[in-house]
């Protein structure tokens, strides 16, 4: 049965999809037979006449996996906006269920999966006759997240308010992973401390700026990904 897990964040550019790709780099470096996915993606490129998925491209380039960026997301749009103006405004109505048949061709294919979100926790994905926001998706999919934050100031706020976010709509949190951590600063120590500490989750790793591999144990980030 496949497993997976799913990558959300306190906030937009935080660095959802650079953690992705170090976790799905990671996976298969330990030989196991891990892949991606993406409910809605924003902000596409424009190359010629093709639409690339910037975010689908970069993490298949880090993991080393050889196929076309736009079989990994549900939906693509061009405007880089939130998917439920980028689909108003692109003429598209997001749905549960064409994410959910794709996510299961996505589990036929991978033993692992990595499921992206958008944007924060509270991002919208369909505001018209069928509301639709991220936590919806997460629960449909059937997954616990991990919460991708940054190491600056104001960290312990949205990582606290994010937690309880998603713990009040039901949903399991298996810890942080922060983002652009600068070990000599006494602030983000502090940081990172006190996440732990206000939330009661595990900061599972830090990244540094640069950084290119994930210092977490095989043991631990298997640990962290459920059967769907």
């Amino acid at each position: 049965m496949t497993k997976g897990l799913f990558v959300t964040a306190t906030g937009t550019d935080v660095g959802k999809t650079f953690i992705s790709a170090l976790i799905v780099k990671k996976m298969r470096a330990e030989g196991l037979n891990c892949g991606y996915f993406k409910p809605a993606l924003s902000g596409a490129e424009l190359r010629g006449d093709k639409i690339i998925p910037g975010d689908c491209e970069y993490v298949l380039k880090t993991a080393g996996i050889v196929a076309n960026p736009s079989d990994f997301a549900s939906y693509i749009f061009k405007t880089p906006v939130s998917p439920h103006l980028a689909a108003n405004i692109e003429g598209v109505e997001i749905k549960n269920e064409k994410i959910l048949s794709d996510f299961t061709k996505k589990k036929q294919e991978f033993d692992y999966l990595v499921v992206e979100g958008a944007g924060g926790i509270v991002c919208p994905f369909n505001l018209g006759d069928e509301k639709i926001l991220l936590p919806d998706i997460i629960k449909m999919l059937g997954l616990d997240v991990i919460i991708v934050t940054n190491a600056e100031l104001g960290s312990i706020n949205n990582a606290v308010l994010t937690s309880e976010y998603i713990k009040n709509h039901g949903i399991k949190s298996r810890g942080f992973i922060i983002n652009h951590y600068d070990e000599n600063d006494l602030m983000q120590n502090d940081n990172k401390l006190q996440i732990e500490y206000l939330t009661g989750e595990n900061v599972l790793a830090v990244v540094k700026e640069g950084e290119l591999d994930l210092q977490i144990g095989e043991a631990t980030l298997l640990s962290l990904f459920k059967e769907i």
